[in-house]
């Protein structure tokens, strides 16, 4: 969105003093002409009294981009960072984007969700920041759906496609730090904006810096005609059409199994408690330190429940006391699921991304050959996996003979390419990234914790029914469809440093040449997706889409490693697995 001193008009606001750029002192003026929240404007006010001339270049000639998850920057003042006068200018932008491009857009409406994030030095919260959205739709006359409370990321998409809306958008950091916030968008159908679209959005925010008249109006989200609470009716609709994906009510009525429930100070307690009523189960057992929401994440080193056992010890606690023996943990946006086991060992057993999606596939797979009519084909079935998760699903699909499918990392793709999928009159499955994001059916083209920690409650209970436990029934999977190890790790990075990475291992030794060995390990085939770059496809050319920071490694032994910039955090992410045959 733009470099320092945007081109836009901005009324002249005497400096207290001169930055000596010419360029920054009018990116100054900019913010402190646009910007009515009293807190972010002194911050900028103090870093120009205080000649801090470096902090003040970082958070006003860069602005925010689009991501794997859209907007996502630190709370704060600035136009790199999520602020009351950044999400004003990106619904603005996005209301132009909308008015060229959807002529129904004031009989559509427009849906607004928002999480429990906030910083109370920068006066910023998530409802805040919601209701600033809301005020710029509603003063342009477009109907506005926001959530009366926060709600779980993936109601939002599914409300857009309920509702009928135009779009819609979640105000949320998901798993992300506590100093963090966002803006992520979804289109008609319920997916995420698509990539191909991101840059048309992204200038039409450009051409919209300047407030409107009515977009600081807080009062209107509360006032308008135009603006509707869709909170009862899209949560009834959510759990009759959750209930779809129940196989075994009766048997979850009966079930012995006892379930511990966090919700990481976030959003999920009472949607999981509700989904799990859905189902037929006894609500799980809440971890009342994390079971209200909490913008500090007060009992938690990070947020993000994939960092295993180290953030779910409080769960585990709680679960050894009241003798439960599976942990099921949302993050504070309830779009991801953590699950762990306690073993007979009475160790706990904290399962990876990639070994719930071989779990998930199995059930869901099960399930679909359980209510289909004798003989029925899978030839119309289809789950997905972006390309830096484990290839298990795709060892299941050759077995059985329904589709497998791999997109750029991010539900952005995988939400995109399962809606073009159903168009073709294709049934999608299940669909997932390893970063503990699952997407269970069709009612939601994006990750759904919610949704996945009811179905892996019930697989829970039909499995102990049968006397097997979660980690049995993987063994069985591996078993069957051939191991697959996987690991994950990442590394934070400073700004820079992984392009440099990037551009050491495409110019290895010379230049343009990549690396042909890791220590002993031949590399057989390697994939550069920034360059579009495939040596295992006829011509060179990379299958998926180019342009991203992603390098993938293949081995001669079958082992395959890839390397990503994420598109979320500043980490650099290694993911390696090696798959054996049956």
């Amino acid at each position: 969105m733009g470099e320092c001193g945007a081109a836009a008009a901005a009324s002249e606001v005497p400096l207290a003093a001169s930055t000596g750029d010419a360029e920054l002192d009018k990116a100054v003026r900019q913010w402190l002409s646009w910007d009515k929240n009293e807190r972010t404007r002194g911050q900028i006010e103090e870093l120009l009294r205080s000649g801090q001339v470096q902090e003040l270049r970082a958070r006003l000639c860069q602005r925010l981009s689009f991501g794997t998850a859209g907007l996502r920057a630190p709370m704060g003042a600035g136009f790199s960072r999520i602020n009351d006068l950044t999400i004003i200018q990106a619904t603005q932008g996005t209301y132009r984007y909308l008015e060229r491009r959807c002529p129904g857009l004031r009989l559509r409406g427009f849906v607004i969700g928002y999480d429990t994030r906030g910083q109370e030095a920068s006066n910023c919260s998530s409802h805040r920041l919601a209701q600033l959205a809301a005020a710029v739709l509603l003063a342009k006359e477009v109907p506005v759906y926001l959530f009366s409370t926060y709600v779980p990321t993936p109601f939002v998409p599914y409300a857009v496609v309920q509702l009928g809306a135009a779009a819609g958008a979640m105000i949320t950091a998901s798993h992300n730090r506590k100093e963090d916030n966002g803006y992520k968008l979804y289109w008609a159908g319920g997916a995420q904006l698509p990539r191909a679209q991101e840059q048309e959005v992204l200038s039409c925010m450009e051409q919209s810096l300047e407030p409107w008249a009515g977009s600081w109006d807080l009062q209107l989200a509360e006032s308008s005609s135009l603006r509707r609470d869709p909170l009862g009716a899209v949560c009834a609709s959510y759990l009759r059409d959750l209930t779809k994906l129940c196989a075994h009510r009766e048997l979850n009525q009966r079930c012995q199994l006892r379930f511990v429930h966090s919700s990481f100070h976030g959003v999920g307690h009472h949607y999981v408690q509700e989904a799990f009523r859905a189902f037929g189960f006894v609500p799980p057992i809440p971890v009342p330190e994390q079971q209200c929401p909490d913008p500090n994440f007060s009992t938690l080193s990070c947020p993000n429940p994939e960092e295993g056992e180290a953030v779910l010890e409080l769960s585990l606690r709680l679960a050894e006391q009241e003798g439960a023996r599976v942990v099921l943990a949302t993050d504070p946006d309830a779009d991801r699921l953590a699950v762990a086991e306690r073993q007979q060992d009475a160790s706990w057993k904290v399962f990876s991304g990639n070994e719930l999606a071989a779990l998930f596939g199995w059930w869901l797979f099960s399930c679909w050959q359980q209510r289909a009519p004798p003989g029925a084909s899978p030839a119309n079935l289809y789950m997905l996996a972006t390309t830096v998760s484990s290839k298990i699903l795709r060892a299941i699909a050759q077995q059985e003979g329904f589709h497998f499918e791999e997109t750029l990392p991010g539900f952005k793709w995988v939400g995109n390419r399962a809606q073009e999928l159903l168009g073709m009159g294709m049934e999608v499955l299940f669909a997932f990234e390893e970063s503990i994001g699952f997407m269970c059916g069709t009612s939601v083209l994006d990750k759904d914790g919610v949704s996945a920690a009811v179905v892996l409650a019930e697989m829970a209970s039909f499995l102990h029914a049968q006397g097997l436990s979660l980690a049995q029934k993987l063994s069985q999977i591996y078993d069957r469809y051939g191991y697959h190890l996987s690991r994950t790790c990442y590394f934070l990075c400073q700004p820079g440093t992984a392009e440099g990475i990037f551009e050491r291992l495409r110019n290895f030794g010379c230049p343009g040449r990549y690396p042909g060995h890791c220590a002993d390990f031949a590399i057989l085939h390697l994939r550069d997706l920034a360059r579009g770059y495939d040596s295992s496809q006829p011509g060179g050319k990379a299958a998926l889409p180019g342009g991203s920071q992603l390098l993938t490694f293949t081995f001669g032994n079958g082992a395959e490693a890839s390397l990503r910039r994420s598109g979320t955090e500043p980490k650099l992410k290694l993911y390696a697995e090696l798959c054996a045959r049956p």
